[in-house]
């Protein structure tokens, strides 16, 4: 694995990192909104992987967390606390349109933290999916 997706800017951050900064707050349109991340490349043929921790204004649990997570379109829960109970990006990310989320659990280091797992197809699920899925809506919605 290598700690290093495109170039290092003159905070230390890759370029690839500060673009999971600056997307995320634009997405959610709040530059209040922290996000430290680290990129690393793993050899794969196709998917992503992410260690996501949030931190909410109010707690919630982790099955508060799971029951909304199993109610958005676009993302399936794989979190049963077994070996190989959790999504991977050969498993199910690789040729799936999905975002799985996994390991599902509260933070212990922060009282209203949490800790997911999420896995996808990088080539699937990304700019060209994203783009034809927003087209739908604004077709289905406002034109």
């Amino acid at each position: 694995m290598l700690p290093q997706i495109d170039v290092f800017l003159d905070n230390g951050y890759t370029k690839e990192e500060m673009k999971m900064v600056w997307e995320t707050q634009k997405i959610l349109g709040d530059d209040r909104i922290a996000v430290n991340p680290t990129a690393v490349r793993v050899p794969v043929f196709y998917g992503h992987s992410e260690a996501v921790h949030i931190e909410t204004r109010e707690k919630i649990t982790s099955q508060e967390a799971l029951h909304l997570l199993k109610q958005s379109p676009g993302i399936v829960v794989v979190d049963e606390r077994v070996a190989g109970g959790y999504p991977t990006a050969v498993t199910e990310g690789a040729g799936h349109d999905p975002v799985y989320v996994g390991r599902v659990r509260e933070d212990l280091s922060h009282p209203r933290g949490l800790n997911l797992w999420v896995v996808s197809d990088n080539i699937r699920k990304g700019a060209a999916l994203n783009s034809i899925q927003i087209a739908d809506i604004l077709i289905q919605n406002y034109l």
